[in-house]
C-alpha cells in the first residue's frame, strides 16, 4: 500500500569536541535550551559530518566528508583516527557511513564507506572494515581491508548513497549503492548502480563470498535500517519531489528512472508507479520532499511509545520526522522542527537521540525528553 503526503510546511590529533575545548559533559548534563518536543544539549561541532556510530562507554564515532574519522569520548574530548585509504572529496562524495559490528565490544570491528577515485576522472563508492584499537595513547585502525567497490566507476560526484546495515542474524552486510546521477544503470542488472547489495560475512565479520544484488531501481538511498521484525527498509531522495520510503524485498524493482512520484528537475513529467504495476511502489512518499539525511528504528526507554517507529533526520524542511510502521504500511505521525538540516540520527544508550547537523560547523546535539 502507498500513502501520499501533501504538507505545506594521519597521526592522531587531539581536539576538543567543539573543535576547541571539551564540550559540555554528559554528567551532569547541561541543557542549553528546551524547544518543542525536546530538551536540547549541544555536545560540540564537526566539519560537514555525515554519519555516526554509538560505541560502548559513551564513545561516538563521527565521519566528516572531507575524509576525517573522529572519536568522541564520554568526557567530550575528540581524537582523529588516521585512515588507511584516500577519500575523493567533492560534491556529494567524501567519507560516508560508519557502523560498528554487533560484537564491537569484543571484536572492535567497524565498517566504513567512502568515495574512491578511479581512472579518467571517474569515482565510485567503496566499503572497508578494520579493527578499532582503543588502547594506548591514540586510537587506530588495524587489519583494514577493502571488501566492496562499486562497479563501474563513473564520472560525476553525486548519488553515492553508500549507507550500511548489518542483518539481525549478523550474516550479511547490506550496502546502498546509488545510481550516481546516471539514472539508466539503475535498471541494468550488470551494474551495481541503483541497487541494494548484500555481502556475506564470516563469523569474524569479514567478507565471506561474492556480493549479491538484492533489489534494483533505486535512485539515491540515504537511509538503510532493519526494523524490529527483521525486515530491511530504505529511504531515498526523489528528484523534484517523490522522496521514498521502501520496504526492501529480494528481487524487487522500485522503478527508477522509469517511474517516480516526483518530476525531473527540468519539470518533465515522470510516470507514477501506479502506471507500471511491475514496479514496486514505495510504502510512503513525500511531495514536497523532506530531503532525508538518515534514519533509525527507535528501541529506547526514553520514549517507550515510539518503540519500533522510524525516526528520520530531514534536511528540507529541517526536522526529525516520526513514521509509524505497521507490517508493510508506513504513516507519517509527527514532525519535530529543528533549527538546521539534520544529516544523521542515532539512539544513545539511555534512549536519548543524537543528531548531527549538516555542513561546516554542524553541531552534535542530544535530544532528550523535556
Amino acid at each position: 500500500m502507498r500513502t501520499k503526503l501533501l504538507i505545506a510546511l594521519s597521526p592522531l590529533v587531539l581536539i576538543a569536541a567543539s573543535c576547541g575545548g571539551p564540550a559540555a559533559g554528559d554528567s551532569p548534563r547541561q541543557i542549553t535550551k528546551i524547544e518543542g518536543q525536546f530538551a536540547i544539549q549541544e555536545l560540540g561541532t564537526f566539519e560537514a559530518p555525515w554519519a555516526m556510530a554509538v560505541l560502548p562507554e559513551g564513545r561516538l564515532l563521527v565521519t566528516e566528508k572531507a575524509g576525517k574519522l573522529k572519536l568522541r569520548s564520554a568526557d567530550g574530548m575528540v581524537a582523529e583516527v588516521a585512515l588507511p585509504f584516500t577519500v575523493d572529496f567533492g560534491g556529494q562524495g567524501g567519507l560516508g557511513d560508519v557502523i560498528a559490528a554487533p560484537d564491537f565490544a569484543k571484536s572492535g570491528r567497524i565498517y566504513l564507506s567512502w568515495a574512491e577515485a578511479g581512472e579518467n576522472d571517474t569515482r565510485g563508492a567503496a566499503v572497508g572494515t578494520g579493527i578499532l584499537v582503543l588502547e594506548g595513547s591514540a586510537p587506530k585502525l588495524e587489519h583494514f581491508a577493502v571488501i566492496w567497490r562499486q562497479n563501474p566507476k563513473v564520472t560525476g560526484k553525486g548519488h553515492y548513497s553508500h549507507r550500511l546495515a548489518i542483518s539481525p542474524d549478523r550474516k550479511h552486510l547490506y550496502i546502498a549503492s546509488g545510481e550516481r546521477q546516471k539514472m539508466q544503470p539503475a535498471q541494468d542488472p550488470k551494474s551495481d548502480l541503483g541497487k541494494v547489495i548484500r555481502l556475506p560475512l564470516v563469523s569474524s565479520g569479514g567478507p565471506g563470498g561474492a556480493p549479491q544484488q538484492v533489489s534494483m531501481g533505486h535512485r539515491n538511498i540515504l537511509g538503510l535500517a532493519f526494523a524490529p521484525d527483521g525486515r530491511l527498509w530504505d529511504l531515498e531522495h526523489g528528484p523534484a519531489g517523490g522522496d521514498e520510503l521502501n520496504l526492501v524485498k529480494p528481487g524487487a524493482n522500485y522503478g527508477w528512472p522509469l517511474v517516480s512520484e516526483g518530476r525531473h528537475y527540468s519539470g518533465e513529467f515522470i510516470p507514477h508507479h501506479d502506471t507500471r504495476p511491475e514496479f514496486t511502489a514505495p510504502a510512503l512518499y513525500w511531495n514536497p520532499v523532506i530531503a532525508p539525511g538518515g534514519m533509525i528504528f527507535y528501541s529506547g526507554k526514553m520514549w517507550p511509545e515510539w518503540k519500533g517507529q522510524l525516526l528520520i533526520g530531514a534536511m528540507n524542511p529541517t526536522a526529525v520526522v516520526r513514521v509509524k510502521i505497521s507490517g508493510e504500511k508506513a504513516t507519517e505521525e509527527t514532525r519535530y522542527p529543528m533549527a538546521k538540516r539534520i544529516r544523521a540520527i542515532a539512539e544513545d544508550r539511555d534512549g536519548s537521540l543524537l543528531v548531527l547537523e549538516d555542513k561546516q560547523g554542524g553541531r552534535l546535539l542530544r535530544l532528550s525528553r523535556k
